[in-house]
């Protein structure tokens, strides 16, 4: 995604936590915990890769991205896939992308990497906040 900022990338913590498992400190069920929901959007909301799973190495990864941003609205919270993310970039304020590593075999999930994407805020302007309705 060309339009990427603020990126921070998760593999250390996810080095230690896979280290925590083989060691016995942190059990499976602690980790192959996916809600079903993580699963669905996976299955259609997610990208495939070649990587296998770090716990049960019969499934390979799916990145799921999800978006968080005020002037998101309903949308804010949702999967998106890779072609809907750059089509928000092209046409959003800045909102934020958390990607996240799921198995469908076994539920392990981790946060793989969050940014930013989305027109950058002019400086000195405040962001737009959106209006309160009665049901605020």
């Amino acid at each position: 995604m060309p339009g990427r900022r603020s990126v921070v990338d998760y593999s250390l913590q996810r080095r230690a936590v896979l280290a925590d498992v083989r060691s016995g400190r942190t059990g499976l069920f602690e980790v192959c915990d996916a809600s079903p929901y993580l699963t669905r959007a996976a299955r259609y909301h997610g990208r495939q890769t070649d990587v296998p799973c770090p716990v049960c190495r019969r499934e390979r990864l799916t990145l799921v991205n999800y978006v968080y941003g005020e002037g998101l609205g309903h949308v804010s919270g949702q999967a998106k896939t890779e072609a809907e993310l750059a089509r928000m970039d092209a046409a959003q304020e800045e909102f934020s992308v958390y990607t996240v590593e799921v198995c469908r075999g076994c539920g392990w999930n981790h946060l793989d990497s969050s940014y930013v994407l989305g027109a950058e805020p002019e400086p000195g302007r405040q962001p737009r906040r959106r209006r309160r309705t009665a049901t605020d």
